[in-house]
C-alpha cells in the first residue's frame, strides 16, 4: 500500500496549524510551526487570494493528514458516514476516532498515530484478549485494549506513557496505566475531538 514517507512537519506547515504527528517534539520549540510559521516551498512567505473550493479542500488534507489516511481510505470513511444516520460530517469524524490505532494513541500507548500504526502491526496489543493488527478496525463500547504480556517493558510504549498527562486521555477511554490497559466505556462523540475540525467543510467538498 502506498504510504506518506516524506517529512511530516512539512504537512503542518502546509495546513498552517499543528497536527501533532511528531509526538512530544510538537510541543516544544523544535516544532517546524513554532519556528516558520508559513507554508513550505518557494512561494510559502507569499500572500494569496484562496478560493472557496480551496478552504474546503485545506480542511480536507488537514484532516486526512491527522489520521495519517489516503485519499480513497478518507473517502471510503465519508461514503460511510453519508449513509449512517445523524450529521454527515460528525458521523465522519466519530469513524475517524473508533479506528484501532487511533484508540491506541488516545489511550496514551503511542506517542502518535503513525507509531500506533507500527506497533499494531508488529503485534504489541490485544482487543478483547486476541491479537490484533489491523490499524484500520474500529473499536466500540465494551471493548478492551491491552498491551501484550512481552511487549509492556517496550521501550516506546514507556515513553509513550510518560508523556501523555500533557494531553489527557478521552472521555471515552479509562486508562489503567499500571496493567496497561484501555476500556472504551462507550463510543466517542463528537465533542470528544478537540482538534479544531470544520466538517462541514469536508461535506461541502465531496457534495460537488
Amino acid at each position: 500500500m502506498a504510504r506518506y514517507i516524506g517529512p511530516v512537519c512539512r504537512l503542518c506547515r502546509r495546513e498552517g496549524e499543528k497536527l501533532f504527528l511528531k509526538g512530544e517534539r510538537c510541543y516544544t520549540d523544535k516544532c517546524a510551526i513554532e519556528r516558520r510559521a508559513y507554508p513550505p516551498g518557494i512561494h510559502g512567505q507569499g500572500h494569496r487570494k484562496v478560493s472557496d473550493y480551496g478552504v474546503q479542500l485545506r480542511e480536507k488534507q488537514k484532516v486526512k493528514r491527522m489520521y495519517g489516511l489516503l485519499e480513497h481510505q478518507f473517502r471510503r470513511y465519508y461514503h460511510m458516514a453519508s449513509q449512517m444516520k445523524g450529521v454527515t460530517g460528525e458521523n465522519l469524524v466519530v469513524l475517524l476516532e473508533r479506528r484501532f490505532d487511533n484508540a491506541v494513541y488516545r489511550a496514551g500507548l503511542a506517542c502518535n498515530r503513525t507509531e500506533a500504526r507500527l506497533l499494531i502491526k508488529h503485534g504489541h496489543f490485544q482487543l478483547n484478549g486476541r491479537k490484533a493488527m489491523t490499524p484500520s478496525q474500529f473499536v466500540g463500547e465494551g471493548d478492551v485494549i491491552t498491551v501484550r504480556e512481552k511487549s509492556k517493558k517496550l521501550l516506546r510504549i514507556q515513553d509513550a506513557l510518560e508523556g501523555v498527562d500533557r494531553r489527557g486521555f478521552p472521555a471515552w477511554i479509562e486508562m489503567d496505566k499500571d496493567i496497561l490497559t484501555a476500556n472504551v466505556k462507550s463510543n466517542p462523540v463528537r465533542s470528544d475531538v478537540t482538534m479544531q475540525i470544520e466538517e462541514h467543510l469536508i461535506v461541502e467538498l465531496y457534495s460537488k
